[in-house]
Order: C-alpha cells, then sequence, then structure tokens
C-alpha cells in the first residue's frame, strides 16, 4: 500500500507540480489577489509591497549561494571525493544507503541547516556513484528529508532569538517575553527532543520502503563530477597563481580569525561561519587559489535558481507582510483565523498548522517569526499556554512545510543536478508523515 501510496504521490507531483520558476510566479499571484481581497488596498498599493520586497533577500541570496560553492567545491576536492567515496563503498543495499542518506541529513540539519543542506546532497551523489540500483531522485530526497528538524536544531532561528533576550524579543513577543528562554527550555526541552528522537527513527524507515521494488537506473550525467584543468607552470604568472604557499598564507590568516572567533564568542555556527568553513577546508583540499577557483567555477551553474527566484519570493514575503493603515496584512489575518479557531488544548496545533502554511509563501524563519510571534505569542498567553511552546510549535511549522517548498530545496537541487519534481513526490510523503509526528508530540506530550 505504501509503495502505491508514494507512486501515486511521485506521478501527481511530475504531472502537475510546475517548475519551481513558475511555481514561485503563481504564489505571487496568489498571494496580490489575497492580499487586494483581505486588506483591501488597491492594487498600486500591493505592487509597492511586491516591488519593495523583491530586493529584501539580496544578502541571504548571496549567502545560498556561497553555501552551495563553496559546499559543491569542498566536495569535489580530490581527497574528499576519496573519502566520501571509501564510505560509500561500505554500502551496498539500496534501501541501506536511503537510509544512510536520511540520517546524514538529518544530523548535519540539526547541527547546522546549511550544513545538513550541502553533506547530505554531496552524500547522496557518492552513495549513486557506489551502490547500484538505487533510485537517486529517493536518494536526494531522502537526504533533504532531514532538513525538517532544522529549526528544532542548534540553528534554528526562533530558538536562537529566544535565547538572546533583549527588545528584539519583546517585540517579536509582542511584549510578552524579554528574559532570555535558556535552550534547555527550546532546543533541549523534552518534546522538542522526543519529536526529534522520533523523526530521526521514523524517517530513515519510511524512505527505506518507499524505495522502489523494480531496479532503477541513474542518467550518469547528474552524478558525473566536473574535472577542471589543471594549469600549466610554464611561466612565473602561471606558477604564482598555482602556489601553495599564498594559499597556506590566506589559510593562516583565516585560522588566526577562526581561533579568534570561537575563543571571543564560543562554537556558534551561524551561517557566515559555515560559508568560511566550507570556503578555507575546500582551498586546503584543492591546494591552490587557481585550482580552487576553478572548482567553484565547475559548479556556479547551480546556482541559477537561487539568483533567479529568490528576488520573487522577496516579493512574495512583501505582500504577505505589506499591511494597511490599520496594520492589516495577509499574514497576520491568517495567524488571526488560526487563533479565534483554537483553544487552550489545541492551540500549539493551530500554532504549527498556521506557521505552516504562512511558510509556503514567507520561506524565512527570522521573517515568519516576526509576522507571527506578535499575535501567536500574546494570544496563546491569554488561553494559558506557555509562550515557548508557541514560539516552539510556530518554528515546526515553518520546519515543516519546507517539504513542499522548492524554496530551500534550490541549493540542494543544485548540487544534486535535479529537477524539484524528481524528489517532490516522495517528500509529500514525509510532509503526512512528519507532521503527524509533530502534531502528535505537541497534542499528547506538550
Amino acid at each position: 500500500m505504501l509503495h502505491a501510496i508514494t507512486n501515486a504521490s511521485v506521478q501527481l507531483v511530475n504531472r502537475y507540480l510546475p517548475s519551481p520558476f513558475v511555481f514561485s510566479i503563481i504564489l505571487t499571484i496568489i498571494a496580490f489577489i489575497a492580499g487586494l481581497a483581505v486588506t483591501g488596498q488597491d492594487v498600486i498599493s500591493m505592487a509597492g509591497h511586491w516591488g519593495s520586497g523583491l530586493w529584501s533577500l539580496h544578502s541571504f541570496a548571496m549567502q545560498m549561494s556561497l553555501i552551495l560553492v563553496t559546499g559543491y567545491a569542498l566536495a569535489n576536492a580530490p581527497i574528499i571525493q576519496r573519502i566520501l567515496d571509501n564510505l560509500a563503498s561500505k554500502i551496498s543495499s539500496p534501501t541501506t544507503a536511503i537510509m544512510v542518506s536520511t540520517l546524514v541529513g538529518l544530523v548535519g540539519a540539526w547541527i547546522n541547516w546549511g550544513f545538513g543542506l550541502v553533506i547530505g546532497a554531496v552524500f547522496a551523489k557518492s552513495l549513486a556513484k557506489k551502490v547500484p540500483n538505487v533510485d537517486y531522485p529517493l536518494l536526494v530526497a531522502s537526504a533533504y528529508s532531514g532538513f525538517v528538524i532544522w529549526h528544532g536544531g542548534l540553528s534554528g532561528s526562533i530558538p536562537l532569538t529566544l535565547s538572546t533576550g533583549g527588545d528584539t524579543l519583546a517585540t517579536l513577543s509582542g511584549n510578552v517575553m524579554s528574559e532570555a528562554v535558556p535552550l534547555s527550555q527550546t532546543i533541549f526541552a523534552g518534546y522538542n527532543l522526543l519529536i526529534v528522537g522520533l523523526l530521526i527513527v521514523i524517517l530513515p524507515l519510511l524512505n527505506r520502503f518507499m524505495h522502489p521494488k523494480t531496479q532503477t537506473t541513474i542518467d550518469p550525467n547528474l552524478i558525473k563530477e566536473k574535472p577542471y584543468h589543471i594549469p600549466d607552470r610554464n611561466t612565473p604568472a602561471q606558477k604564482l597563481d598555482d602556489s601553495r604557499i599564498i594559499a597556506l598564507v590566506l589559510l593562516a590568516l583565516a585560522v588566526m580569525y577562526y581561533i579568534n572567533e570561537f575563543g571571543t564568542n564560543g562554537f556558534n555556527l551561524g551561517l557566515n561561519i559555515v560559508i568560511g568553513l566550507f570556503l578555507f577546508v575546500g582551498l586546503l583540499a584543492h591546494g591552490t587559489l587557481e585550482r580552487y577557483y576553478r572548482a567553484v567555477d565547475s559548479g556556479i551553474s547551480g546556482i541559477t535558481g537561487i539568483v533567479l527566484l529568490f528576488p520573487f519570493y522577496g516579493g512574495i514575503m512583501g505582500i504577505m507582510t505589506g499591511a494597511n493603515a490599520d496594520g492589516i496584512s495577509i499574514s497576520t489575518q491568517v495567524t488571526q483565523f488560526f487563533v479565534n479557531s483554537a483553544s487552550a488544548e489545541s492551540f500549539p496545533i493551530f500554532a504549527f498548522l498556521s506557521a505552516g502554511l504562512v511558510n509556503v509563501f514567507v520561506p524565512s524563519g527570522g521573517g515568519q517569526f516576526a509576522v507571527q510571534g506578535p499575535v501567536m505569542i500574546p494570544a496563546g498567553v491569554e488561553l494559558g499556554v506557555s509562550p515557548v511552546v508557541t514560539a516552539m510549535a510556530i518554528a515546526w511549522g515553518d520546519a515543516w512545510t519546507n517539504m513542499i517548498q522548492p524554496f530551500w530545496a534550490l541549493p540542494l537541487l543544485g548540487i544534486a543536478g535535479l529537477d524539484a519534481r524528481a524528489i517532490m513526490g516522495y517528500c509529500l510523503m514525509v510532509l503526512a508523515v512528519s507532521g503527524a509526528v509533530i502534531m502528535g508530540v505537541f497534542w499528547l506530550v506538550v
């Protein structure tokens, strides 16, 4: 039965899900029409919200592009390829490969979401080269399915915001909270660890059982690495370009920076820190600046989706958060609808579901909390629900619908060489199962 449901899901997505670019434009049109109806603003005002949002994700798009190309370059260093291929060669069964790919994605995303996206895609490609008859789209989807736990992990933007306290938290919580909330009450809370633990057990098994029983073939062009030309050393300029001494000087500077950074701020793997680690470890693995540059250049085509789509998602976020003179926006109205429908017992579930719906249009955990937090947290307090529980329900809702939102899959898909339609059918199944698990814990335990 699971295979029948999975096949139906895959066929449904392949038949009806448009490309990520078209998907983003369809979402734009839906959000625009909804904005006119919900907020009562005119077309010019909504177009203004859209236009102002178009360029709001530029710095983040650059970070995502760097995550992709530095991760790609690191993965394609000869020494890293040998290590990954050696690990992958120890796995011979397609179903085992699926489970291991899922676990790598889960653990990586829990440590840091950017790290999880890259390492999952990279290891999936290595497994595909070594394990015969493994379903490559499912292998990549399994790696991506680990992303569902990122907001309950060490890089979760909402729990980290709670841990900082201060005026920012007061604003985001509707003046309900100002004192810093320790991670023991969020990331390391019993219910949060229970959700993470259940998903670590269930998702590898779910993905394993979705593997088709018939033999599958992989397009060799998808997993073939793109070798770069090693330059000659016939001239002083070429020798300088390929100098290991210059690379070592730069790496020494980077080491001193990270010693100071981690010594001052602790081992906090923020997004920029992760990008830098990918960059400098990749440079070390390639040996020279010239070789590293060529490795980055060979993977630069993978950022097409990021460069093209992120402005349009910025525009959607502008529409969703664009308020009228009374402060009414689509996002606040969606949130208010769920608030009005909830009781004390059901409120965490409604917070989770509302966050999942908003995330489809506003795929940014921090941005989403800025919209929902000031409404949801005070409403939860009125019903007797802990503001920390409400915040974590929003966090999990944000992570949950990433399984059907191509926005976050773009870096992983760029490395894997696949289209979103190839994995979204499987991700739809992960969405259903993980949603049931998360809601079950919030309903029964919290």
